[in-house]
């Protein structure tokens, strides 16, 4: 075997589709866009939502509800997480840098700490929210909480 002599496995590969080059090819005349119509039209380009003509479903759907824009999202973590996060990288605090570091959140996910699981270590957490019950829990375990 040398590089002169390669090719690919037979089957592996195929050839493409010469479109409009002439009725010889078998896709030529309308070059596989049927016949006239918009879609047959050179610069053509559906908009979104266009459904042929018939009324697209977001204008026969009713509006509803409401976005509140001063909405904050949180990413949950529990406490479970926290406990295994400390019990591998043997931590005293947990920090919004060491659960970006751990993989748990991206750099600007705004943190909830939640009550979820036991913790058994006395840990530093510093976070954006704490639930009441993730609270209680890190104090009954001798740890503190810092909210950022």
């Amino acid at each position: 075997m040398e590089l002169n002599n390669l090719k690919p496995a037979k089957g592996s590969t195929h050839h493409d589709k010469r479109i409009a080059r002439g009725a010889g090819s078998g896709h030529g005349g309308t070059a596989t866009r049927g016949h006239k119509g918009a879609q047959s039209r050179s610069g053509y380009s559906r908009k979104l939502g266009f459904e042929g003509g018939q009324m697209p479903l977001q204008r026969r759907l009713p509006k509803f509800g409401f976005t509140n824009l001063k909405r904050v999202e949180f990413k949950a973590i529990n406490l479970s997480t926290l406990e295994e996060l400390a019990a591998k990288k043997s931590l005293s605090e947990v920090t919004v840098e060491t659960l970006v570091a751990a993989g748990f959140i991206s750099s600007n996910d705004k943190v909830k700490i939640l009550g979820n699981g036991q913790l058994t270590r006395s840990l530093v957490v510093k976070a954006h929210a704490f639930s009441k019950s993730a609270e209680a829990a890190i104090a009954a375990a001798g740890g503190s909480v810092e909210k950022l």
